[in-house]
């Protein structure tokens, strides 16, 4: 990169706590809707929330002191207001905690404790489990998310106003003129300082505090845009939660950046989202291969109308290229993707031509994203060969909350470690062979779960699979392949193992075959391992 266009980027840095989307688009497109609930179908638009978030900023810096560098916890489901309460801290420049509301109290315990919010946003539903939690651990200052006197009245009640004092048009001549309403507030987040911490699911110990700050989702929405060309006129149906990065930034936070529509789901419904995606017009759609599947065999999947999705977007594992078919057959193309709470999230990006002659491949690096491939010393290793990625760009988190340890192991030099494990072939297109903890050694021999799942996928009457290393006498470690067969079939482990002797090295071959009705899986329909590894020590 030249010093020119260095300094450019540079100069951009410095003005992005200026950028205020929603002040933008409620001049430019008041009435447009930004978020609507997928459940009642009420939206909010860009002009009232616009106003709502400077009315709900202006509560809780009076009544609860909110200010610059103060954290504010919410423990709720995926709501509207969730994402009304997020552009609220942002203008008083304090960090949302969105804290994942399937822990136990000791886990938000943690959680409490270690970001040491000044106020906690609950659902009401969630009271028994806050009951659990230690007093030291709770802020005093609490407000209830829902019911009288809560957070959702507050911003209902102020859209009810809105809508019968003002109307779009009037706001946007304000706005146009450059005069500022009595309410208007502008923003006090600043580029580099945590504007949100997203906790990590903790697989090695405590969970660890991510810091997402303004810089990042403004490199996360310019490179998402150049990739996958959004525009206002789009239309995203989102159904994960809001204490996971997809919900925030695949693709919400784009889509607000561009004046876009997103509307929201608390849960993964299949049929209800495939209605959606019609009555909404939606022009692209995102999930894993688990939930892909899903929305395949809904009985309303075939008559349903799809013509307006652009293409899908998937992440998680690779897709198996007969689901990708079944895809392609309605006309929608697939984009594997990849990404991590640290960076982007949107990382890389597989073109749509290329789904099914690269199947497996997470395609090429976005915009303003460097990458390197290396070995145990750090070595870069050629096209090819497997070793960890490395990551560089501004959409880099500055590291973990209160946590200078895991920081300095994570960042190293000004690049991110990822722990996954990938290679890129001669045409530049890079596959991921796993996490750098998921492999392992069997006879001497390196052994990556990704390369057998991905050939075992293959196998017609396989649904889902997951392989990982367990300890073996004689080989030190073999291959554990959990299965779960495609409904009515019933399948014999010599028949799975079988399956891989012409395809697969002999020590990549899996020596144990167990079928499940299902795979453990995360909020997002990834499936999880680390609950698989338990089962096999437990055995």
């Amino acid at each position: 990169m030249g010093v020119e266009m260095k300094e450019k980027l540079s100069s951009l840095d410095s003005q992005l706590g200026d950028m205020d989307w929603l002040r933008q688009w409620a001049r430019l497109a008041p009435s447009s809707i930004a978020i609507e609930d997928g459940e009642t179908r009420f939206g909010i638009s860009y002009g009232e929330f616009y106003e709502v978030s400077c009315r709900l900023a202006d509560k809780m810096a009076s009544q609860w002191g909110v200010g610059v560098g103060d954290r504010v916890a919410m423990l709720a489901t995926t709501e509207l207001e969730a994402v009304v309460l997020f552009m609220s801290t942002m203008r008083l420049g304090a960090t949302l905690v969105p804290i994942n509301f399937r822990l136990a109290a000791a886990e938000i315990e943690h959680v409490l404790e270690d970001s040491s919010p000044i106020l906690l946003i609950a659902q009401e539903s969630f009271s028994s489990t806050l009951a659990l939690v230690s007093p030291k651990a709770m802020t005093e200052r609490r407000w209830s998310f829902d019911g009288d006197g809560s957070l959702t009245a507050f911003v209902q009640n102020c859209i009810r106003d809105i809508r019968t004092k003002q109307s779009a048009a009037t706001l946007r001549q304000a706005l146009r003129a450059n005069s500022q309403p009595e309410w208007h507030r502008n923003l006090a987040c600043s580029d580099n300082e945590p504007c949100m911490i997203l906790y990590t699911s903790g697989t090695t110990g405590k969970p660890k505090g991510a810091m997402i700050t303004p810089k990042m989702l403004f490199w996360n929405s310019l490179n998402t845009t150049l990739r996958l060309n959004l525009s206002q006129s789009d239309v995203f149906v989102s159904f994960l939660p809001l204490f996971h990065t997809g919900g925030w930034n695949v693709l919400l936070t784009p889509f607000l950046h561009r004046g876009a529509k997103t509307v929201l789901l608390k849960k993964f419904d299949a049929d209800r989202i495939l209605s959606l995606c019609e009555l909404e017009k939606a022009t692209i759609m995102f999930g894993v291969p688990t939930t892909m599947e899903m929305l395949a065999r809904s009985p309303i999947f075939e008559k349903t109308d799809l013509s307006s999705v652009r293409y899908a977007i998937v992440g998680g594992e690779p897709m198996p290229i007969d689901l990708i078919n079944v895809w392609q057959k309605r006309n929608i193309p697939i984009r594997q993707g990849y990404g991590l709470t640290e960076f982007g999230p949107n990382v890389f990006s597989l073109n749509e031509e290329d789904s099914t002659r690269k199947i497996g491949s997470i395609g090429f690096p976005n915009f303003y994203i460097q990458t390197r491939v290396v070995d145990d010393q750090g070595r870069d290793l050629p096209q090819g060969e497997i070793g960890e990625l490395l990551l560089k760009g501004p959409v880099c988190s500055p590291g973990y909350w209160r946590n200078e340890k895991a920081t300095k192991e994570t960042i190293v030099d000004g690049w991110l470690c990822t722990g996954d494990l990938v290679r890129y072939d001669e045409e530049g297109y890079f596959y991921v062979a796993g996490r750098k903890k998921e492999m392992f050694k069997s006879g001497g021999e390196n052994v990556y779960p990704v390369e057998i799942e991905r050939v075992l996928s293959q196998h017609p009457e396989i649904r889902e699979v997951a392989v990982i290393g367990v300890p073996d006498a004689k080989w030190g470690e073999v291959g554990r392949a959990y299965i779960v067969p495609a409904p009515g079939i019933s399948l014999s482990p010599d028949q799975v193992i079988g399956f891989c002797t012409d395809k697969l090295a002999k020590f990549k071959i899996p020596k144990q075959v167990e079928f499940l009705d299902e795979l453990p899986k995360g909020d997002s329909g990834k499936i999880l391992k680390r609950v698989l590894k338990e089962k096999a020590l437990s055995t």
